[in-house]
Formats: C-alpha cells, structure tokens, sequence
C-alpha cells in the first residue's frame, strides 16, 4: 500500500505544475487524432538535430533534405547535448551547428536563413524557456501556418528548443506536429535513454502540452534499424562527396571494432514522413514521465501516437539510392 502511494504522489507532483499556471490551448481529441494520421503529399518540416552527437543525425539531415518529393525541409535547429563528444551542453550544440553547416556545403545549401543554433543548456524552469534561435524561429513558422497546413517538427534529439518553443507561444501546438525521436517503449522498464534524460522537463512539457505528438521509441522498436560497416561501404564507398563523408563518419565511430552494428536511429523519424506505410504505429494515451525517469500510463490523458516497428530494409533501400544519386 505504502509503495502505491508513494507511486501516486510521484505522478501528481509531475503533472501538478502544468494543472497549475500552465495555460495550453485546448484541443479536442478528434481534432488530435486526425492530426495524427499519416500524412499524405508533401509536408512542410523542420528538423532539431544534436548533429555532432555521435553519426546517425548526419543521415537523418541528408534524407530530409534529398527527399524533395515528400519533404519540404524549411529549417534546420542546433540541439544541445552532453556527452564525452562535448565539454557541456552548449559546446554539444555548438558543435552539431558546425556539423550542420558542413553537411549543407557537401548538399549545396546556404545555411543563411536555413541553419540556427539552438539552447545552449537544458530547461531549468518552465516558467522560464529558452530563447534561442532556433526556439524563436520555430514559434515564427509554427505561427505562419495553420491547422490544415501544419508544420512537421522533426527532433531527433534532447527536446529542449521544442520544449522552449511551446512555452513562449503555447498556440502553436495548433499548427504543428512533433515527430520525436525518443525514449523508451511504454513497456520498457525505463526512460533512461539519451534524448529523453537529458531534459527531462523539456519531455514533459511536450508531454503534458497535448500537441499532436508521434514518437519513435529507442528500444524496443528503432533499436532494429541497424546497419554495418560492409553494408555502408558496398552502398556507400566512392558514390558522392557526401556519402563517403557519412561513410569515413562512421568507420570513424566504430573505432575499428570488427564485428560491429550500429543502428542509424533518426533517420526513422524522417522516413515516417517520406512513406508512414514503412512504420506502424499505435495510439496510446500521453505517458506521465515521472520523477524516477518512468512512464506511468493514465488512460484519462489525451492520445499519442508510438510507433511499434520499422521496415528495416524499405527504408535503408531509399535512404542509400538518395544518398547515392547526389550529384
């Protein structure tokens, strides 16, 4: 009994910030669900990347941009990140918006107006977001569009400038879908996955907000989308600039291990864009990310969208024949 409670206690004091001062537009669940169904035709994006974090945001960047006929790719957004790649979180985003201004030069692409930094640490408070570039530019765009219209906010990593976003104009989870890239299956035992941990009230804000939200979890679903370093070279070796760039990029990463794998996750989030028939999905009420860094279901909360499964092969065909006819 003793636990029970203190299990319930956990769960309000999460959601209790957000019943109390938080002001999200209301948006109704059928309205929410329709906004979640797989899109059709060419779709307006945006993509929030921690590029420099280790090899599969290179990927990720280069199919969004080079899938011209499902992908209007309108903005690229520096995310934080801290790990042995990065002195702090504001380094980590630093140096993903200098890996992004080098995959624009090998894609042709001017980052003016195209190429923003993002925060420079984590949400501490969400009473006080964080106004970065890429924060102010994503409430910009976000406002600019409209619900039938709506604008694909890819982030594949922490989700902190979303998170920021949603709290300086909390309307534009009106006109916006947020495809994300991050934690754990609802069954798995814990959220302790790179992008979720890192922010954690960044996770909840976009949590709670009742945005039309499609998440791929790490594991145990994206976690299958691996590749090796013979795979890359047969495809890859000598094709382009930019795939022998991502090629090097990942023998690089591997360290020379013999036997190795690597799952390129984010490219996933992109490709529920370029054909939603390659991921299935399943709606499931918005989880409460507790203080213990778990999901809580509560069933009386507003739906999601997860995805189940990848198909492995139908993705990597199309990322490799795009990267490949590059010229």
């Amino acid at each position: 009994m003793k636990i029970k409670i203190v299990l319930i206690l956990s769960v309000l004091l999460v959601i209790s910030p957000f019943l109390n001062g938080q002001n999200f537009p209301r948006m109704e669940e059928p309205v929410r669900i329709k906004r979640l169904e797989p899109p059709k035709g060419k779709v307006r994006m945006v993509l929030d990347t921690d590029t420099y974090n280790e090899i599969d945001d290179q990927y990720a960047l280069s199919y969004a941009f080079l899938s011209k006929e499902k992908i209007q790719l309108e903005a690229v957004y520096a995310a934080p990140f801290f790990n042995s790649r990065a002195k702090n979180a504001g380094d980590g985003m630093e140096k993903s918006y200098e890996e992004i201004l080098r995959l624009l030069a090998l894609l042709g692409k001017s980052p003016e107006g195209f190429a923003y930094r993002g925060s420079n640490r984590y949400l501490e408070d969400i009473s006080r977001p964080i106004r970065s570039e890429a924060a102010l530019d994503l409430v910009k765009k976000a406002l600019a569009s409209n619900p039938a219209d709506p604008l694909y906010v890819v982030a594949v990593g922490c989700i902190t400038n979303v998170a920021s976003a949603i709290l300086i104009e909390p309307k534009i989870i009106e006109n916006i879908v947020v495809v994300w890239l991050g934690g754990n299956g609802l069954d798995w035992p814990n959220q302790n996955e790179f992008n979720l941990k890192q922010d954690v009230p960044a996770a909840r804000v976009v949590l709670n907000s009742g945005v039309p939200l499609f998440i791929l979890p790490c594991r145990p679903v994206v976690s299958h989308f691996l590749t090796t370093i013979p795979e890359l070279e047969y495809y890859l070796k000598g094709k382009t600039k930019l795939s022998d760039y991502l090629l090097e990029s990942t023998v690089k990463y591997s360290k020379g291990a013999k036997v190795w794998s690597k799952p390129i996750w984010d490219v996933t989030a992109v490709a529920w864009l370029v054909n939603p028939s390659w991921i299935s999905a399943n709606l499931v009420n918005s989880p409460v990310l507790t203080d213990q860094v778990t999901f809580s279901v509560d069933h009386s909360r507003h739906f999601i969208s997860m995805a189940t499964s990848v198909n492995r092969d139908a993705i990597f065909s199309d990322l490799f024949e795009k990267l490949t006819n590059n010229h």
